[in-house]
């Protein structure tokens, strides 16, 4: 296991790669009747005929993959804490991609009134085997100072 990760840490520009997690249609229908059980989630037959055309994983179950990808390959000390995000999916997830998380850090602030800690702005781009970009995510982390 590697080290913890503290705000002195990092810098702009730092980048962490995630560990790949592939995804099947039997997961993403156990996902969608739990969370959200729309047809092209649930039935490969009948996301024939929906926008996607075919079945496609919740933009949230990839939301989750994300998360469990961030926090084996950012190992921030006391956690990955959000803040703030902006998610988009540029396109759908699909049985058989292979999901993996690049995350670049875009800005690193220190916190002026609490001198333990401070924010972090991650960009998170998670794509498929492909290369293609299934979720693009700018997300604000809290992040603490060693020895805080």
């Amino acid at each position: 296991m590697s080290e913890p990760i503290y705000l002195e840490d990092l810098a702009v520009g730092d980048s962490f790669t995630s560990e790949e997690y592939p995804l099947d249609a039997e997961q993403i229908i156990r996902f969608a009747r739990e969370y959200d059980p729309q047809p092209f989630h649930l039935d490969a037959t009948l996301a024939q005929d929906t926008f996607f055309e075919g079945l496609a994983a919740s933009g949230w179950q990839t939301s989750a993959i994300t998360m469990r990808l961030l926090v084996g390959s950012l190992r921030f000390a006391k956690g990955v804490i959000g803040a703030n995000v902006e998610l988009s999916w540029p396109q759908p997830t699909r049985p058989g991609d292979i999901l993996r998380v690049q995350s670049t850090v875009v800005s690193v602030t220190p916190s002026r009134s609490r001198p333990d800690r401070g924010m972090v702005v991650l960009e998170c781009i998670t794509s498929n085997q492909r290369g293609e970009t299934l979720q693009r995510m700018t997300s604000k982390v809290l992040c603490f100072k060693r020895g805080q």
